[in-house]
């Protein structure tokens, strides 16, 4: 599990299931994007997300409005994926971008900063450039950033 920012943290599957990792993070919500787990005092979000497929607009819109709700509360969210390196980084993305403004490109970049192991496959990245209207060719995130 990495932090983000205060407020975000990535990691993968198995961290949601251990409750004193989460305690020692102070991870108060989670989105999760391979199976559902719950945890007591957390509150979850599970979103059927496929690993190698795009992501629907609809579950992306309602993922980012999860973690953005949690921030506003105060609350530390962990975005967690199977491995975190696809899903929970395209979310992770999204999620900085709107909520600090930034290019979809610079918020991979603080994303990957954070969190080395951030790659969204292309299918998923092509989804996020669409929804955001953002033409980034995947090679671009392939490019050492000095951001």
């Amino acid at each position: 599990m990495d932090r983000i920012r205060p407020w975000l943290y990535i990691g993968k599957y198995r961290e949601t299931l251990n409750p004193h990792l989460l305690a020692a993070n102070r991870i108060e919500a989670m989105l999760q994007l391979a199976e559902l787990v719950e945890q007591p005092s957390i509150v979850s979000l599970y979103l059927p997300v496929e690993d190698f497929q795009p992501i629907p607009f609809d579950l992306l819109r309602q993922g980012i409005d999860f973690v953005l709700a949690a921030k506003e509360q105060g609350r530390r969210v962990l975005v967690a994926c199977g491995a975190g390196i696809n899903r929970s980084s395209a979310f992770c993305t999204a999620a900085l971008k709107e909520a600090e403004g930034l290019s979809l490109l610079d918020a991979f970049y603080t994303v990957k900063k954070a969190h080395p192991e951030a790659m969204p496959h292309p299918p998923i990245w092509a989804s996020l450039c669409e929804y955001y209207r953002e033409n980034i060719p995947f090679d671009k995130l392939l490019t050492p950033s000095n951001r």
